[in-house]
């Protein structure tokens, strides 16, 4: 079945690839930044790791109360404050000679930039249940292409000056924000809303609030250990290859260009097909083993090469992320999308905050230090077993959904 054309869809889908263009933008140049600013290693550390954990913890804490936001007074607008948040802090950096200011910018786009729990909300709006988990996968498609595009361009212009990637990163989010402003319509019905209240906005009462219900349960620590395994890939990738296969920045980029096609390619095309064939449960639980297979297997390979193939057959692991968004979406009435899409982006958030705290010491004490003995892959063997955990969790839930 496809997914119903809504003239709302189009923007969405953009807006999630400016965003994580604008994003892929400044990774390969944010580091440089704060290290001429800091002026010498031990600074630009300290900045550098404040400026990380500090974005991620405002997506925690903001995801859930921008969502409650749009249940109360609609999505359009709380879509379109965001974008024009991150436009203009996309533009400080651009002009900021202060480590402060810096730090001030990136918290607050750490609280513009949770508006993708918006983004899902307004996906579960205008579509049907059967069609949802594909919608979502669109989105997942659209993080893909943006994060191919974003690092290779950032890199460029990053050649010329470190400043210009925020310059350019600015200017599509205000595009971005034109956009919406004269094309996107609002999604969620008047009958819909709901009162807006503090309680609501509380990450960890939307959580357990999703968590204590019957369909969803087991599966917030499925997500949960999803999205750490990946982020513990995205945040560790670099250390890891270049101290035990001797990779280049050419190599990396190839390697993370080849993760976002499979992504891409994964959720925008192939997860229509494959949750028409398997169904989202079956699809959630293969895509585990097989992303508990892939980590076994980099963290084993004897060879650089080898991860290239790995990377191109852990293609099922891709389709995880939108299919448990969409079982989560469909387990909740309409007045409730923007809460629970803001818990589970908030859970991601923290994720991704845990997993470079954790894993970069990690990989420090062991590829660094024996990048040739069997502990220098320990990292990625014990995310495999975290997955497989995970995959247990799932089958249970989905077991004891069938008898209830």
């Amino acid at each position: 079945m496809r997914v119903k054309p809504h003239p709302g869809l189009p923007f969405i889908l953009v807006c999630v690839v400016l965003d994580v263009l604008g994003i892929g933008l400044i990774i390969p140049v944010l580091p440089q930044l704060v290290g001429v600013l800091a002026g010498n290693p031990t600074s630009q550390a300290w900045w550098f790791g404040a400026i990380l954990v500090s974005y991620g913890v405002m997506q925690f804490f903001f995801a859930p109360a921008l969502g409650a936001l749009s249940d109360h007074f609609g999505r359009r607008k709380i879509l379109l404050l965001g974008i024009f948040g991150l436009s203009v802090m996309f533009a400080v950096p651009a002009v900021t000679d202060s480590l402060v200011v810096l730090l001030l910018s990136r918290i607050v786009g750490g609280m513009c930039s949770a508006n993708i729990a918006v983004a899902q909300a307004y996906i579960a709006d205008i579509t049907t249940k059967e069609t949802r988990t594909q919608a979502f996968g669109l989105i997942g498609a659209c993080f893909g292409i943006g994060f191919i595009l974003g690092p290779l361009t950032g890199g460029m212009l990053g050649e010329y000056s470190l400043r210009y990637p925020f310059i350019l990163a600015s200017f599509l989010s205000l595009i971005n924000f034109c956009y919406g402003f004269f094309i996107l319509p609002e999604s969620l019905l008047p009958a819909h809303r709901t009162t807006f209240t503090f309680s609501r906005c509380n990450p960890f009462t939307s959580l357990s609030h999703l968590a204590h219900l019957k369909s969803i349960g087991l599966l917030i620590a499925v997500i949960a250990i999803a999205t750490f395994s990946q982020s513990i890939l995205h945040s560790t990738w670099t250390l890891f290859t270049v101290h035990k296969f001797d990779w280049t920045p050419m190599n990396i980029g190839v390697s993370m260009v080849c993760m976002g096609l499979v992504s891409a390619t994964m959720q925008g095309f192939a997860l229509k097909k494959f949750l028409a064939l398997l169904g989202d449960k079956v699809l959630v639980f293969i895509g585990l083993i097989s992303g508990a297979i892939a980590y076994f297997a980099f963290g084993l390979a004897p060879a650089g090469w080898m991860l290239y193939v790995i990377i191109f057959l852990n293609f099922f692991f891709a389709g995880v992320a939108p299919a448990l968004n969409g079982i989560v979406s469909n387990s909740v009435t309409a007045e409730e999308q923007g809460r629970s899409m803001g818990a589970i982006a908030s859970l991601n958030s923290i994720m991704g905050v845990m997993a470079p705290v954790v894993g970069t010491p990690f990989i420090v004490h062991t590829v660094q230090q024996n990048p040739h003995s069997l502990l220098a892959g320990l990292l990625y063997i014990l995310c495999g077993c975290l997955l497989l955990f995970g995959s247990y969790l799932a089958y249970e839930h989905f077991r004891r959904l069938h008898y209830q």
